[in-house]
């Protein structure tokens, strides 16, 4: 029973991470936290620490999913010093061409930038939970902020990416 549950939120992780991100984005604006979780502190507030521990429990196994038995080479190929298809997805930008999906292009590199900033915010809302009420839980919430920012960026990015792939699919 436990192990069919686990392969469910495996098979539907990415969904789950997609709904989970865009409601603590929707709603950070309605939460009020400095250096710790209020007395009075709505729900909310309570909504968004528990469900971003979700999405920081969720953040290790995407991560690791999508890294282990070889697969980091498709989202980092810069980390080997492979540009070939990423300059190639680059320069056929320019001539109007749409990226293919997958290999070691643009849309694998951006998804590969996308893992580490939903990685760097879960740490460092993790880390804001653990410091608050002391003088560092002010600085990982300024660093947790920043990187959350980065990771809007990301899925913004991530949508105009997915939206490219499938128009282009349609096309074909």
């Amino acid at each position: 029973m436990l192990r069919k549950l686990i392969n469910k939120i495996i098979e539907y992780q990415h969904l789950l991470l997609i709904l989970l991100s865009l409601f603590l984005i929707l709603t950070s604006s309605w939460i009020v936290m400095g250096r710790s979780i209020r007395p009075n502190a709505s729900v909310w507030d309570y909504l968004h620490v528990y469900l971003g521990m979700v999405v920081a429990g969720l953040s290790v196994p995407m991560l690791l999913a999508n890294v282990t038995k070889g697969k980091w080479r498709q989202f980092f190929p810069w980390l080997m010093g492979d540009f070939t298809q990423l300059s190639r997805d680059i320069c056929g930008l320019k001539r109007g061409n749409i990226p293919a999906a997958g290999g070691r292009g643009l849309f694998s590199v951006i998804e590969g930038i996308g893992l580490i900033l939903l990685l760097l915010v879960s740490f460092t809302g993790v880390m804001w939970f653990v410091t608050q009420g002391s003088s560092e839980a002010l600085n990982w919430r300024s660093y947790h902020q920043s990187s959350a920012h980065g990771f809007i960026g990301f899925m913004l990015v991530h949508s105009v990416c997915a939206a490219a792939h499938l128009i282009d699919l349609v096309r074909n």
